[in-house]
């Protein structure tokens, strides 16, 4: 059968929308398809259920109209009776659809321009989501671009089958470019918004340094050596912690490259920006003191509860170790993920002797001792009463001139201090009203039921109704500065799952949850 000039013009046209907008041909043919149907209806009534079909090898069209099969008509547009149907097709079901043949028909000017705009607006949603499609798969590569125009300070670069932007807070300080530059970015981000798909690139992106290194040294690349963080302060100074799975390749120098070729050519891409290489170590205080190259470090101290980390540097290697504005500690910092506070030896000296002198007065206060007994604790690296009283004998035996009789009287004057300081919490926690039923959640001493009492918490059903924000505190931003906001319970060594253990047992206890409810929220 012959195919005749508009049916071949029909199939031309799709199979040139679809090569130019890079979308599937089946796309382009069903959006004809729409369109056809649409203006149909223009013809036949707006409630009839007109569809189009397009042969996608002859182009043949054909038109018809569907009627679906009910046992009372109330809409003779797109009803038609059982008995009708079974007329036309004798097995035909109520629910079923009749098909009935159109005749075709020629488009009016306004029909057409109706038809025109479903195709455009079908394929331009088509050819949207072929763009999220290809660059969401995409997130995390290095892409090459040309810039197309700068507006405000942002700019748009031509990818070639879309455009993206680079905002201007992501480009490098003092950074300058022009229409039809080149320019190399780090795809983070693709987000589905009203105008069509959005591509993101940055050159700040601490990633970008990262990629950057794994395009210039085959090591990186073939995984033998691996990109462990990057810390950046984008234009001016960076570093960057590797480490290497072959013992015989050294993973500093094989990024730094002959003569510095292959850091040199990071460098260049970033602008200048200084980088060090820094090899990682699973030993945090190893890694930390490698962070805060070239500063040399004499003594570390973990804190591994709050994740912060004291540093001792001599005297002479502070400036280098703050760095400038404090460049040098921010960017550790930032590499090793641990708060970091810098000391030099004169001030950690200092603040040794303090402690040491206040620990000194505390045991004298409490066990009725003199200085030298009170030195002698001190010195042993006794922190607290409490752990005096609940200490191994042979641990305070050990300490020279103390024998089983000295020990024992130490342990027994701490538990009556300790006795003391709880009586005068429990007289204080009943003048406050803190009923006796809050002993029963697991965890709560009676300073804390004192300190809960202060702030009208005094009863299950009142620690219940808190918040984890109200007893372990939060933090907001205000005048662009973070600032703490104290809860109930500061200052007990508490972390907010602590509190919040204590908010789900009051609210099992006050029957407001199951235990089976608690422990899945818990989990979630």
């Amino acid at each position: 059968m012959a195919i005749s000039a508009n049916r071949l013009e029909l199939l031309q046209i799709a199979d040139a929308v679809a090569r130019e907008k890079q979308i599937e041909r089946a796309i382009v043919i069903e959006a004809m398809e729409d369109a056809i149907a649409k203006a149909a209806r223009s013809r036949y009534g707006a409630e009839t259920d007109v569809h189009a079909q397009i042969d996608p090898k002859s182009g043949e069209l054909r038109l018809s109209r569907h009627l679906h099969v009910v046992e009372q008509i109330e809409n003779d547009s797109r009803e038609i009776t059982l008995v009708d149907a079974r007329r036309r097709n004798p097995a035909a079901q109520v629910g079923d659809a009749i098909a009935e043949t159109l005749p075709p028909f020629d488009f009016g000017r306004i029909a057409a321009q109706s038809a025109k705009q479903v195709i455009v607006q079908k394929v331009r949603d088509a050819e949207r989501e072929r763009q999220y499609d290809e660059y969401k798969d995409r997130i995390g590569e290095i892409v090459n671009g040309t810039v197309k125009r700068v507006e405000y300070g942002n700019v748009i670069v031509d990818l070639g089958k879309s455009e993206a932007v680079v905002r201007r807070d992501e480009l490098i300080p003092r950074e300058m470019f022009r229409p039809g530059d080149r320019i190399r970015c780090y795809l983070y981000d693709v987000r589905r918004e009203q105008r069509g798909p959005q591509v993101f690139l940055s050159r700040t992106h601490p990633q970008f340094m990262a990629k950057l290194f794994g395009q210039e040294v085959p090591e990186i690349y073939d995984g033998i050596i691996t990109v462990k963080a990057v810390a950046r302060d984008p234009g001016s100074r960076a570093k960057i912690a590797v480490i290497s799975r072959d013992s015989a390749i050294d993973p500093v120098g094989a990024c730094v490259g002959m003569r510095g070729s292959r850091v040199q050519a990071v460098v260049g891409e970033l602008q200048g920006e200084k980088i060090d290489i820094i090899p990682w170590s699973e030993d945090v205080a190893t890694f930390i003191v490698n962070a805060l190259q070239p500063a040399e470090v004499a003594k570390v101290v973990l804190d591994e509860d709050s994740e912060r980390i004291e540093v001792v540097v001599p005297d002479e290697q502070l400036s280098l170790a703050i760095g400038r504005r404090g460049q040098n500690v921010r960017l550790a910092s930032q590499l090793t993920g641990w708060d970091i506070d810098i000391l030099t030896e004169a001030e950690e000296s200092e603040r040794r002797q303090k402690e040491f002198q206040s620990r000194t007065q505390i045991f004298m206060e409490a066990l009725n001792v003199d200085e030298v007994v009170g030195q002698l604790l001190a010195s042993e690296g006794f922190r607290s009463v409490e752990e005096l009283a609940y200490v191994e004998d042979s641990d305070l035996t050990s300490i020279d001139g103390f024998d089983d009789d000295t020990a024992q009287e130490i342990r027994r004057r701490a538990l009556e201090y300790l006795a003391a300081i709880e009586a005068d919490f429990d007289e204080k926690r009943k003048a406050l009203g803190v009923l006796d039923e809050l002993r029963g959640i697991e965890g709560i001493t009676t300073a804390m039921m004192v300190r809960l009492g202060e702030n009208d918490v005094k009863s299950i059903e009142d620690l219940a109704g808190c918040a984890t924000d109200d007893l372990a505190g939060w933090t907001e931003r205000k005048d662009g500065q973070n600032q703490r906001q104290p809860g109930f319970l500061d200052g007990f060594d508490l972390s907010r799952d602590d509190c919040e253990a204590f908010i789900m047992n009051a609210r099992i206890k006050a029957g407001w949850i199951a235990a089976d409810e608690a422990s899945e929220a818990a989990a979630v």
